[in-house]
């Protein structure tokens, strides 16, 4: 054999481990065979002899670790903590907050999908299924959103008495305090029942449920807090908020300016050790209704009567509203959507250190109570309200695009209208798959931070792009409001659903990937440790550890990208079905991502977190593979029903484009150009091959939408579809009566050019059918009632001046001014 035989061997046994993460043993077994063939072929030559001195050098270097460590770890090591970035505490607290779940899959660059449809899908149980049906359902019927957004600027009496009378603020909260203890996926049902109906109302819902006092109290809160406050928010005889966002400090929760400092003070007429608050807050959702605040505030304590620290950090109490020194009640106005929200100061206002959640053993540890709060919490509420906007906006405007007639054919036959029809489906289905399968995780016991995170970025941007769709087709009809308009609201309210929980542009520029790169990296986070102990011996040793397995990890991800990109992943063992090929282009782009996510931390060190627009696109491609893993697993947990194909096909094209897409800017936009084009070579061996979906599968979707179809069916389940009070009930009529005059419109249209009857109207014609017995009595009826019922829901809203202008009828909601709270885990 000649050498160029003997090195292409080499590299096919190179090849093979790294592609199959071989262990350092069968690295070193395999190439000392490698080296007995060439021996036994060539015999013992200077050449052989000096390979050999080579091969037991770096093997035996790299599997004896006190060798390991003295002659490369301790240099990498070296290295590593110049570069390694700093980090904030409230930094820290967040990344280390919540858990990792199928994310953590996707940043090894092999995801068992085995694994992924083996997950428990989302259920609800018998009593949850109840209260859907029961009090969710009589409340969507009780609800007038006109009167909610334009009338009173609020919930009429009757609806706050319902929602607290059946529990609806105690949703999370454990039976033996009087909630419902359902579960996430039950929680997330509900509110994409009630959004789609109002999303004043799913507002006022989410938040006890969600960030707020109870959520903080179930999980930290001392046992006394627990019996005192539980049953009372259970039963909606407390309302909760939580106040965090000052004037200073949004995102950056470190720059916060409200502060407390522990002092002796009197309550109830006592001696009593305290706080002293004096904050500033706004954006506080009930805020204007709220009787107990929940508060997060930088804790001091300059005469050391906690303890030795002065500076405690972050900490969260619960304060009754009525508590001498809070000013509370004023309103924002977001949007035009009149939920319960507005800001909250307090000036010198002294409280008992009982109230700390959790009590003094808690304070300081609010920032961290926040983020695993967060971690679940954010994978539901908004995700859940945007969903039941979407809902409904792919239920009805199917429907209105067969029903609404232009240039004589329905809309939805326009190609122009097909593409954004098409896009409402798609990101429908994508929707919910990610909403439904990070709840699912929720229910599993996880706080999946970086995954709720993904889901609550893309849910709420898709959101807004199915919102400008919808709207676009409907024209006129969708931005006159009304009672009459069921988009325009939802429509407002989309903005709102990007800035909270944290805005967008955050959430994707440093939370996703920052947050992701260390949570979710099977090897940075154990390095990140490693480098903070104070041993230098066993920081050596830990840095190790991890980092011999990172680098066999990044070695076995360039050949497998490499690989997977020339072969285009045909070989990647992959569940079968007609999803298969989706599965293996998946399992590429997640080997390619992991050989990219390494290269650019060896390249930009810790400045990588303010290379925020690399970061933002490598967020992209963890969302965009998460969102693809979720429309798979939901297509399968469905029962892979060939008729949703279509969007399961667009949703999956969809993702693997943007997927490509970012990988290409990334590459583009690098700054060493050697290296960006070794990098388009690993990963795009063959060119980029992905478009977006083609111009036939929106057709095959809007015909999905455009007709009262099984998928059209399971794409709106849980939205409110009741045909009590209710313009969707009205819509589905039109639709049928549509299409069941379909055959009988086309015969008076063809009579009417074959010259047989004459008509200036559609109305003329239909009656000059009748008379020349073209169509019988029963089928004029028919035509008749259809075109009843399309003008019914073409129908906008007109009002006179005074009609117009809202009228004070607002009835204020009362608030106990019970005095004072007890102090709760002390003396009453």
């Amino acid at each position: 054999m000649t050498g160029l035989s003997w090195f292409v061997a080499f590299l096919f046994v190179f090849g093979v481990l790294a592609y199959h993460r071989a262990s350092l043993i069968i690295w070193t077994i395999s190439f000392a065979l490698l080296g007995i063939f060439v021996s036994t072929y060539h015999g013992f030559t200077v050449a052989v002899a000096l390979m050999w001195l080579l091969f037991g050098a770096l093997f035996l270097t790299l599997n004896v670790s006190a060798w390991r460590q003295r002659f490369i770890t301790k240099y990498l090591f070296k290295f590593y903590l110049n570069v390694m970035p700093s980090m904030s505490k409230t930094e820290r607290e967040a990344i280390s907050a919540g858990t990792v779940t199928w994310e953590g899959d996707l940043f090894r660059g092999n995801p068992d999908w085995n694994k992924l449809l083996n997950q428990t899908p989302a259920k609800l149980t018998q009593e949850e299924e109840g209260f859907l049906a029961g009090p969710v359902e009589t409340l969507c019927r009780m609800i007038d959103n006109w009167d909610i957004t334009h009338t009173r600027m609020d919930l009429s009496p009757e609806v706050w008495s319902y929602i607290k009378q059946q529990g609806f603020f105690g949703l999370i909260i454990p039976k033996e305090y009087g909630g419902k203890q359902f579960s996430a996926y039950a929680h997330s049902q509900i509110l994409v029942k009630l959004s789609g109906r109002s999303v004043t109302v799913a507002s006022i819902v989410a938040v006890p449920n969600s960030l707020g006092p109870a959520e903080l109290l179930l999980h930290y809160g001392t046992q006394d807090q627990k019996e005192y406050y539980l049953p009372k928010l259970a039963k909606g005889e407390e309302v909760p908020c939580f106040a965090l966002t000052s004037p200073i400090a949004g995102s950056d929760a470190g720059s916060m300016t409200d502060n407390g400092v522990v002092c002796w003070g009197e309550y109830l007429g006592q001696k009593t050790l305290g706080i002293r608050l004096n904050f500033d807050k706004r954006y506080i959702t009930l805020a204007p209704v709220a009787t107990v605040v929940g508060l997060a505030f930088k804790l001091y304590d300059p005469d050391h009567l906690l303890g030795e620290k002065e500076d405690i950090g972050i900490t969260c109490a619960l304060i009754p509203r009525n508590t001498q020194g809070v000013t509370i009640g004023r309103r924002h106005f977001p949007l035009d959507n009149p939920f319960q929200n507005g800001p909250i100061q307090g000036k010198n206002v002294f409280i008992p250190v009982d109230w700390i959640i959790g009590g003094v053993a808690q304070a300081g540890k609010g920032w961290r109570m926040l983020m695993e709060s967060l971690a679940a919490g954010r994978s539901i509420s908004l995700p859940a309200n945007t969903m039941g906007g979407a809902k409904v906006a792919a239920y009805a405007t199917g429907a209105y695009s067969r029903i609404r007639r232009q240039f004589n054919m329905p809309i939805g036959k326009f190609e122009g209208v097909e593409e954004p029809l098409a896009r409402i489906g798609a990101y429908t289905y994508l929707m919910d798959a990610a909403r439904t399968f990070a709840v699912a995780s929720v229910d599993a016991g996880e706080k999946p931070s970086v995954a709720s995170a993904i889901v609550k970025y893309h849910a709420t941007e898709l959101g807004r792009k199915i919102a400008c769709d919808s709207m676009d087709i409907h024209g006129g009809k969708g931005i006159c409001l009304g009672p009459k308009n069921y988009l325009g609201r939802n429509y407002e309210a989309a903005p709102i659903a990007i800035t909270v929980e944290g805005a967008n542009i955050l959430t994707r520029n440093m939370i996703i990937f920052g947050q992701g790169v260390i949570r979710c990296h099977p090897y940075v986070l154990a390095e990140m440790e490693a480098a903070r102990l104070t041993n230098p011996h066993d920081a050596l040793a830990a840095f190790d550890k991890a980092v011999t397995k990172h680098v066999a990890f990044a070695i076995s991800n360039v050949v497998r990208a490499l690989v997977l990109g020339i072969t285009g992943s045909y070989f990647v063992k992959a569940p079968p079905g007609k999803m298969k090929r989706y599965y293996q282009q998946a399992t590429r782009f997640s080997s390619a991502f992991a050989f990219l996510v390494d290269v650019c931390m060896l390249t930009f060190g810790g400045h990588l977190k303010r290379k925020e627009t690399i970061s933002a696109r490598l967020g992209d491609i963890l969302s965009y593979l998460y969102l693809l893993s979720a429309t798979l697993k939901f297509y399968h947990d469905q029962g892979e029903n060939s008729e949703d194909l279509p969007l399961v096909r667009y949703a999956c094209l969809t993702c693997l484009f943007e997927i490509q897409e970012r990988f290409d800017e990334i590459i583009k936009n690098f700054p060493n150009r050697m290296l960006a084009w070794i990098l388009k070579v690993l990963i795009f061996p063959v060119g980029e091959r992905f478009c977006k979906p083609m111009d036939k599968l929106n057709r095959k979707i809007s015909q999905l939408l455009m007709a009262p179809t099984a998928s059209r069916n399971r794409l709106s389940a849980g939205a409110f579809l009741s045909a009590e009070n209710n313009v969707l009930a009205d819509m589905q009529n039109a639709l049928v009566q549509t299409i069941a005059a379909e055959p009988i419109d086309k015969v008076i249209s063809t009579a009417k050019k074959e010259g047989l009857i004459t008509g200036y109207t559609y109305l003329d014609q239909a009656n000059a059918a009748l008379e020349a017995k073209i169509i019988t009595q029963e089928q004029y009826d028919l035509c008749m009632q259809a075109m009843q019922s399309r003008m019914k829901v073409i129908a906008v809203d007109d009002f006179s001046n005074e009609e117009l202008a809202r009228t004070d009828t607002n009835e204020e909601i009362k608030i106990d001014n019970v005095i004072p709270h007890p102090r709760v885990g002390g003396e009453v």
